[in-house]
């Protein structure tokens, strides 16, 4: 934080995360571990944290100061209640011009789903909408652009 500013960061929590993924007992752990890698690795100011039972994925670096209850960091939150699908909830989805289909739902508080079925499905998705230029890094780099 800058001397004389009211910004603030926030640390990323990779060692909470790293136990919580070691004892998660989930059929698709692999595609958990696999979409937090793709997420931590676009931009280096995304940290993660456990947060509602999951791995949860913010921006770390400096912001205005704001109400805790509006969670403006957050960029992306595993859902992992079902066992067949693996749920990255968006909270601010809905800011996102998403024209390539990864981005799902349309819910009153913003938020937006993207749905992940097996490690076939996170490669393709990858892949697909990298050639589109339209991938899932890009969104995600986007929600870091808006937030921070």
């Amino acid at each position: 934080m800058k001397a004389g500013s009211n910004l603030t960061t926030k640390p990323s929590e990779t060692d909470k995360v790293n136990a919580y993924m070691r004892d998660l007992k989930h059929p698709l752990v692999d595609v958990v571990e696999a979409l937090r890698q793709v997420i931590l690795d676009t931009d280096p100011e995304i940290g993660e944290e456990v947060k509602w039972n999951a791995p949860a994925f913010f921006y770390s670096g400096e912001m205005q100061p704001f109400n805790p209850k509006e969670y403006k960091r957050h960029l992306i939150v595993f859902n992992l209640h079902q066992k067949n699908c693996i749920r990255l909830v968006f909270p601010s989805g809905a800011k996102i011009n998403d024209t390539s289909g990864l981005l799902t739902g349309d819910y009153a508080d913003g938020r937006r789903l993207a749905l992940f079925y097996s490690m076939d499905e996170v490669a393709a998705k990858k892949a697909g909408y990298t050639k589109r230029n339209k991938n899932m890094v890009k969104v995600i780099g986007y929600m870091v652009k808006v937030i921070g």
